[in-house]
């Protein structure tokens, strides 16, 4: 377990966001304890798995783009990611991508309520969400056995995502939304689909590990 921990937390896109989170909380120091605070912080986390949701259905998941750039980009987000389920150099969100995002929801935060409290707390939220959606989808990926029946029954759902049908089971940190919007299903009932592993679709691809 603490070769585990030392392999997760050493990431340099995992150790960027800590300690942007520290930062937060350094600046919000006792003002973090407030019910406002505490509040922010909590919709921040609710905010974050449904960004979760959404990103991997719609974003992550969109069809190839035409244009070199952004098709270079989707695959690195996400298209490498199928190919190569296991590699650790893609499993990470990077933080060029996780910034930019955080920098863009709490700007416009921040200006609908110019309240230093309520944009960090949000933010802290955010990144605290962030690496609970790291950690389980680094767990998902690596040879562990997680250790509770949850975490069991999460990895499989992950795991049939990536080795049976890529439109189905977008939930990494939690499932309820694909409870909410019909992609969850029985891994038994969902046929195999030929494009799991190759989000590009196309026909020459090879897939070689």
């Amino acid at each position: 377990m603490k070769r585990v921990m030392k392999e997760f937390f050493f990431q340099h896109d995992i150790v960027i966001m800590f300690g942007v989170c520290i930062l937060f909380i350094i600046i919000l120091k006792t003002q973090l304890f407030t019910g406002v605070a505490i509040l922010s912080c909590l919709a921040g986390i609710v905010f974050y798995t449904i960004n979760e949701y959404i990103t991997h259905r719609f974003l992550f998941h969109m069809k190839p783009p035409k244009n070199p750039f952004l098709l270079k980009m989707l695959k690195r987000l996400h298209y490498d990611h199928h190919v190569y389920p296991d590699d650790l150099k893609l499993l990470f969100l990077p933080v060029w991508y996780s910034m930019t995002g955080f920098a863009i929801y709490l700007f416009i935060l921040y200006g609908l309520t110019s309240n230093i409290t309520i944009t960090f707390s949000f933010g802290i939220g955010m990144i605290v969400m962030l690496l609970v959606y790291e950690w389980k989808h680094y767990i998902a990926h690596r040879p562990i056995r997680p250790s509770t029946r949850f975490g069991r029954w999460l990895k499989k759902q992950h795991i049939l995502h990536h080795y049976k049908n890529e439109n189905y089971w977008f939930g990494v940190s939690n499932p309820v939304y694909d409870f909410l919007f019909g992609t969850y299903k029985n891994g038994k009932e969902v046929e195999l689909s030929e494009t799991a592993r190759n989000l590009e679709k196309e026909k020459d691809k090879k897939v070689v590990r």
